[in-house]
């Protein structure tokens, strides 16, 4: 029992009986394969030397339809896309607004609040020059 372990643990210790059987299985299945591969070439060749002359004589027909498929793919692809990308925003948004903390809320409120102080300073600025355009209009 343990002899007949140790042979089907390494594989160069199984009888020549088993090799060559193995050795048959794959050269039968090698052989039809390469044979059905060699088939299906013949056929795609014949197959297109048949389809070529349909092809030219269909052109004018089959370009701009190719060409409207392709659109008609392109548009509902971009149609998803964008549909996927505002659903996603959305979600974001509502996350944000419940006070969830979606991802990137604090850059937002970093951001948010950099504006407000710019805003601010602004607002100072602006009527510091009011201020100063209206007592130098005075002035004068």
């Amino acid at each position: 029992m343990a002899e007949h372990q140790q042979q089907s643990q390494r594989p160069d210790l199984q009888p020549r009986s088993h090799q060559v059987v193995k050795a048959a299985t794959a050269a039968t299945a090698g052989g039809s394969l390469l044979v059905l591969s060699g088939l299906i070439l013949a056929g795609t060749v014949i197959a297109l030397t048949v389809a070529t002359p349909l092809f030219v004589i269909f052109s004018p027909v089959l370009v701009p339809a190719v060409i409207a498929a392709a659109l008609i793919i392109l548009g509902f692809l971009a149609s998803g896309g964008f549909g996927v990308a505002a659903v996603t925003v959305l979600s974001w948004i509502y996350r944000y607004v419940t006070g969830r903390q979606p991802p990137g809320a604090e850059q937002i409120d970093q951001a948010r609040m950099k504006l407000a102080s710019k805003a601010r300073e602004m607002k100072d600025r602006a009527e510091q020059f009011g201020q100063q355009h209206v007592s130098g209009a005075q002035g004068s």
